[in-house]
């Protein structure tokens, strides 16, 4: 079977189902004229509605089976014309609808009863489908726009961290713009570290979204501000999402195939509702700084440190030793930190949105504008701007549904080439002042490489988003319905990296010829279409839900990188045709194709016995032919017991349902064209000819990745639902690894893309509590608590010790380890570092790199509390990780080598005074320098970095005002990363990526009015 001819069967359906759609439309407008009856004998009817509480606005109230609807006012007043004998339904979200039947008068007053909230009710996302969160029999977590509305942040995934179990986020930058790891559920590719081998799959209304860090593909240029780490999803506003699911185990990720080995990521964008026309406008404004400053030497201590090491070296200090030889003040001091990254950074957001609607029709837009600085200094900084548009129409007979949603953002970064936070843990802190007394940049004659001149240099990038989903729903007959989804993004990311000639000392006498700039582009659309047919029947005790589709989806991806130097002037530095040197680094244009055909079949008996089956054949143009489909699937099964006659007799046991599921998902997750012959054009040319070189070799029996998912838990409610809990146990495992086999050098490819027999296992348990405290008229207390014990491990692997691979894993250890020299600490007679023998020849060498430390988390969880008093609400999170990861001694060099600051922690190395020390001695030119090569790849550099932090806190306060006509009025003061206890000597415990800013501590004030 041919992945075209499966295409086409896919666009025959789609066209079929268009048919239906079409000619059964005119058949919605003929069954609505037949609901039109006679209305001649109408009374004007006028009302009040209200609750408890008072008056309630934007009440919809509908004449039943008519057109006539009217919402409530300010005051909860309403008129409508109603005939003898009609209905009238009155209804509002969060309240039970109320109906009744006029037969006289013309004043009516009306009470809605609050609705109450239970976990029956719940309804969550599965992708294909919806299900109640109690009749689920996969692993699904959630997040609300309640949660998410608390947080100042700036992109959707910071509000998934410590709320969801099994999902791991680490943030990898401070700068606005940047990037963010998440892992759900562990790694199960192996591959390198940030290939992105591990990304789970988004889906945003339904459509595909990018899962690859932006810029990997054209030239990495933000690599040394951003780390090339630019996440696709700060194109989407945090306060545009209506819900956040999370799908892990098999049965919830199966109907994804190939798509769901690393789990799913479904983003709900806000709807309209069913109220009156209400306008919101909000303005939050943050400030953030540097929650933690590492702690260096002073002055007194680094020319101590720094002329001790030329005394042990029996060297003078020689001219390019500024610091110590009189060029430089030796008793001057600065707080380098404080200087460069101590600055506080301001962001302001200001959004303007409007819904409205009734039960047959409603609309949402909401847009916004964010400008964000940083903390270093420069007013450089990130802008977005964001437009979110939908509309759900249903007819009258309610047979057709049509929903469309438009996500459009632009976003802007302007900032330094390099992060400062480097030169902030390195300058000398007797170091020149950074201007001199006319204000210009001190380069101090020549000696001083003022950090200040980064400044002058700018990365920027811009970049535009729009996601398009429509999907049309018509009642075919009876139970069964057909749906087709369609959906289109495109995303195009610009990046400059621009290198004036005034960054250098102006001694120098450059001129704009040296000037230096750098354009790159990437380009990415993609085009899905889903058609559906569901089928749902109930009779008796037993239940039916079945689902069959088609997926159709093609990439196109362009990059490009274009490199431009020797200008005339730098006025036209952003003009590549202005440059007389022009270089074309790469271009790149590739597609992805992709076809599948998916099922679900949902039956359950009495409500208490529940049997998930879906399956998914999926085809991927990045394997031959022979190998282009991969069959995936799963099944999933629960039994609500607390429904069994031994249990309805328990009182304090609301809620008991035991579920288990076992499947296989799949990945094609290794770029395309991996299988095939490729070559790359050569920069030089021969005979003045162009020239190309291989760089892959063909493989035609290139196949799927395969990842079997099993899970067992139970869930279970006490106390009239005052106790919920869920613990879940998780074993996955991935085989047929695409990772690149090892060949001899005489082929002169050092590897070919295959599959490893390699076997990677994911397994452990996830424990959650939620917890309604206290809960009166006027006070009440919940506490949601999540916990994860995750346990990565390489179960097999064939061959491994023959290979290269040999230096990176090893059977039975987690594929995040490291291979390091066990250290043994510090010779007290010598002062040389000692390290442990392992092949017990006598002397250190790579062969004895075989102590191995993971970096993998031990356990991680959440503990959220949400207390509210009448109006007043305040909402705290604590996030807590055990783990270990690099220290300090990873980045610095031996005390005194280099003019180089360090740690005041490194003021403890060895002399004759201390021989008991921690570091080696002070030694300018160390003829020992391979100990301290040997000390950075040792476990001497491995610590625990384990934190509790309080993630979040979040105090605000709602009032109406109905005088002024004011629906509500919310107050917030809000606060992330504001507290953290760690042991970790470094500036952050989740973020040690040397010279990289950490994530920042914020507080926010924001404001938000509707009417």
């Amino acid at each position: 079977m041919k992945l075209n001819y499966t295409i086409k069967i896919g666009y025959r359906m789609a066209l079929f189902l268009s048919i239906l759609l079409t000619y059964n439309t005119h058949a919605v407008n003929f069954d609505a004229n037949l609901t039109d009856f006679d209305q001649n004998k109408k009374n004007k009817v006028t009302g009040l509605v209200k609750d408890n509480y008072g008056a309630l606005p934007g009440v919809h109230v509908i004449v039943k089976q008519t057109n006539v609807a009217t919402s409530t006012d300010l005051d909860g007043k309403f008129t409508i014309e109603v005939a003898k004998g009609q209905t009238l339904v009155f209804s509002m979200i969060g309240f039970e609808d109320k109906t009744i039947t006029y037969q006289s008068g013309n004043n009516f007053n009306i009470v809605l009863n609050q609705k109450t909230s239970t976990l029956d009710e719940i309804v969550v996302n599965a992708g294909y489908y919806s299900v109640k969160d109690r009749e689920r029999t996969g692993s699904i977590a959630r997040v609300t726009a309640k949660d998410i509305e608390l947080q100042p942040i700036n992109n959707p995934l910071q509000a998934l961290q410590g709320r969801t179990p099994g999902v791991s986020i680490t943030e990898h930058s401070g700068v606005p713009g940047g990037g963010i790891d998440i892992e759900i559920r562990g790694q199960n590719f192996m591959g390198l570290q940030n290939s992105g081998r591990n990304n789970p799959f988004y889906i945003i209304d339904g459509v595909p979204f990018l899962s690859d860090a932006l810029g990997t593909n054209n030239g990495n240029l933000s690599y040394e501000i951003l780390q090339a780490k630019i996440s696709p999803l700060n194109a989407i506003n945090p306060s545009d999402i209506e819900s956040i699911e999370i799908l892990k185990d098999a049965d919830a990720t199966a109907i994804y195939g190939s798509r769901g080995a690393n789990g799913v990521v479904l983003i709900t964008t806000k709807k309209g509702t069913q109220s009156k026309t209400s306008f919101t406008i909000s303005s939050t404004t943050s400030f953030s700084k540097v929650p933690k400053f590492l702690d260096m030497m002073n002055t007194q201590q680094y020319i101590k440190m720094r002329e001790e090491a030329y005394l042990n070296a029996n060297a003078s200090f020689p001219a390019n030793a500024y610091d110590i030889n009189g060029v430089w003040d030796k008793n001057r001091y600065t707080n380098w930190q404080k200087e460069l990254i101590g600055d506080t950074a301001t962001a302001q957001e200001t959004s303007l949105g409007i819904r409205g609607g009734n039960e047959f029709s409603n609309f949402n837009i909401n847009y916004s504008h964010s400008e964000s600085t940083t903390v270093f200094p420069t007013d450089k900084g990130y802008k977005r701007n964001s437009a979110l548009m939908s509309y759900n129409y249903m007819s009258k007979n309610r047979k057709l549904s049509v929903n469309s949603s438009t996500l459009y953002s632009n976003q802007s970064n302007n900032l330094p080439t390099a992060d400062l936070t480097k030169q902030s843990l390195t300058l000398a802190p007797n170091a020149p002042s950074l201007y001199d007394k006319n204000g210009e940049i001190n380069w101090q004659d020549g000696t001083f490489r003022n950090p200040m001149a980064n400044l002058k240099s700018s990365y920027e990038n811009k970049t535009s988003t729009i996601i398009l989903n429509s999907s049309i729903s018509y009642t075919l007959i009876k139970n069964l319905n057909a749906k087709i989804n369609i959906g289109y993004t495109n995303n195009h990311l610009e990046e400059r990296v621009l290198i004036p000639h005034t960054i250098f000392n102006p001694a120098a006498n450059l001129t704009s010829e040296r000037s230096e700039s750098n354009l790159s582009n990437q380009k990415s659309q993609s085009f899905i279409i889903e058609p559906q047919l569901a089928y749902n029947l109930s009779f008796k005790k037993h239940s039916l839900n079945t689902l069959i589709g088609f997926s159709y989806q093609q990439n196109d991806n362009e990059s490009d990188q274009i490199r431009a130097k020797n200008f005339s002037s730098n006025a036209f530095i952003k003009n590549i045709g202005a440059a007389k040197e022009q270089l074309i680094v790469s271009t790149g244009k590739n597609q992805y194709k992709y076809a599948s055909v998916f099922a679900r079949i949902n039956y359950m008996y009495a409500q208490k016995y529940i049997v998930n089956l879906t399956a998914r054949r999926d085809g991927s143009s990045r394997f031959g032919d022979d190998y282009k489909f991969g069959n995936f699937g799963a099944i999933g099964a629960a039994w609500i017991f607390s429904k069994e006659n031994f249990a309805k007799n328990i009182s304090w046991l609301s809620f008991g349902k035991l579920r288990t599921s076992y499947g296989i998902t799949g990945s094609d997750n290794i770029g395309d064209y991996a299988y095939l012959d490729t070559y790359t054009i050569n920069r030089y040319q021969y005979n003045d000819q162009v020239t190309l070189s291989p760089t892959a070799l063909y493989n035609p029996k290139f196949k799927w990745e395969n990842t079997t998912k099993f899970e067992i838990a139970t869930e279970l409610s006490f106390f009239n639902d005052r106790l919920s809990s869920s613990i879940a146990y998780y074993n996955n495992r991935s085989s047929d690894q695409l990772i690149g086999t090892t060949l001899p050098s005489t082929t002169g490819f050092n590897s070919i893309s295959g599959n490893s027999p390699a076997v990677v296992e994911n397994k452990g348990w996830e424990f959650s509590i939620f917890s309604q405290n206290i809960k009166t008229k006027n006070f009440s207390w919940t506490t949601d608590f999540n916990l994860s014990f995750p346990k990565n491990e390489l179960v097999s692997y064939p061959g491994l010790e023959q290979g290269t691979e040999s230096s990176k894993y090893v059977i039975g250890k987690p594929i995040q380890i490291i291979k390091m020299y066990k250290y043994q600490g510090l010779d007290p007679k010598t002062g040389e570092f000692t390290f442990y023998d392992y092949n017990g020849d006598g002397k250190i060498t790579s062969l004895d790199k075989e102590h191995t430390v993971s970096l993998a988390p031990k356990f991680h969880g959440g503990l959220h509390n949400t207390i509210s008093y009448k109006n007043l609400s305040l909402d705290f999170l604590f996030y807590f990780v055990k783990k270990d990861n690099y220290n300090i001694n990873k980045y610095y060099n031996s005390p005194g080598a280099a003019m180089l600051n360090l740690p005041s922690a490194m003021n403890d190395y060895h002399s004759s005074s201390n021989p008991n020390a921690t570091y080696m001695p002070a030694i300018y030119n160390n003829p020992k320098n391979s100990l301290q090569i040997n000390y950075t790849e040792s476990d001497a550099t491995i610590s625990d970095a384990s934190y509790i932090r309080l993630k979040n806190v979040a105090l605000s306060y709602v009032m109406k005002i109905p005088k002024i006509k004011v629906e509500s009025l919310r107050l917030s003061l809000q606060g992330q990363n504001l507290w953290t206890i760690t042991s970790y000597k470094g500036m952050d415990p989740e973020f040690v990526s040397f010279g990289y800013l950490p994530p920042l501590r914020t507080i926010s004030f924001s404001a938000q009015l509707t009417f």
